[in-house]
């Protein structure tokens, strides 16, 4: 939520009008977070016809978000395309090793370029802030390498800033959880599955079904840890008969509350431990 709103958002704002307002025909790698909806309003806003909005497809992607950014996109009248990716055909991807990320946005990228080039779009926009910085994100090493801007990041702004302007815009997904795809919920070296895969997205909206927000079921083989919010654990604890009975309908043998509770990339603790620069892309 946001509570104060940044005191340099105008600043910030006026700073990225400046950054895509000359920018020609842009395409906007488009999520339906928060971050690349606020690109994607204020490019549309500023450069009308000349922006389409593509959004990657795949078995990692859960079909609420590619419903939720069709819509979204709908509702802002942004031209709106979909690009199948094929991830899980690539054994570097499947692997599951520290570099998964870059490998999954190595073939978006490559996509997305083609589509730029074929069709005379002059810039690919992504909604990378400064904020994400603080975590070890190798997909930017992937954007950097096939020239993609990142706006938001150019003009100064964190996550804060983003729900702030989000808000001010009427965005309706300005308080929206953050989200990633459903491999981050593997740790690294177990291979990637479309069955895995599946067995995440179903637990994951089951438990959203039930009203917990920001989530994430953390995939230890037979092993479901499951991350809420601090202040929503008690109620976790509370719905555990019913949860644990549907989770392991769904293949799990064992189901856990983590008690430190949800955080964002938490399975790249372990890699921190292990001294990996975090941050590095």
């Amino acid at each position: 939520m946001v509570e104060d709103r940044p005191a340099d958002l105008d600043e910030r704002y006026a700073e990225l009008k400046h950054i895509i307002g000359g920018m020609g025909r842009v395409i906007v790698a488009f999520s339906a977070g928060v971050d690349s909806s606020v690109v994607l309003k204020v490019a549309h806003d500023l450069l009308g016809d000349a922006v389409l909005a593509v959004t990657a497809v795949s078995p990692s992607l859960p079909d609420s978000e590619l419903q939720e950014a069709v819509e979204l996109a709908r509702m802002l009248g942004v031209r709106h395309r979909v690009l199948e990716t094929h991830e899980l055909d690539n054994p570097d991807y499947v692997a599951n090793r520290p570099d998964r990320c870059y490998v999954c946005k190595k073939e978006r990228y490559e996509g997305l370029l083609d589509l730029a080039k074929r069709e005379g779009y002059q810039y690919i926009l992504d909604g990378s802030n400064l904020d994400d910085a603080g975590d070890y994100r190798p997909g930017e090493r992937a954007a950097r390498e096939y020239g993609v801007r990142s706006p938001l990041k150019e003009a100064g702004f964190t996550k804060a800033h983003s729900r702030a302007l989000a808000r001010e815009l009427g965005l309706p997904n300005w308080d929206k959880p953050s989200m990633a795809c459903l491999s981050s919920r593997v740790p690294y070296g177990t291979p990637i599955t479309r069955q895995i895969l599946r067995q995440i997205g179903r637990a994951e909206s089951y438990l959203r079904g039930l009203g917990f927000r920001q989530l994430r079921v953390r995939h230890h083989g037979d092993l479901a840890r499951i991350e809420v919010e601090r202040s929503e654990l008690p109620r976790l604890v509370e719905l555990s008969g019913t949860i644990v009975k549907e989770l392991r309908c769904l293949g799990y043998t064992y189901v856990t509350a983590d008690l430190a509770g949800f955080r964002s990339g938490s399975l790249n603790e372990a890699l921190k431990k292990q001294g990996h620069e975090v941050g590095a892309a």
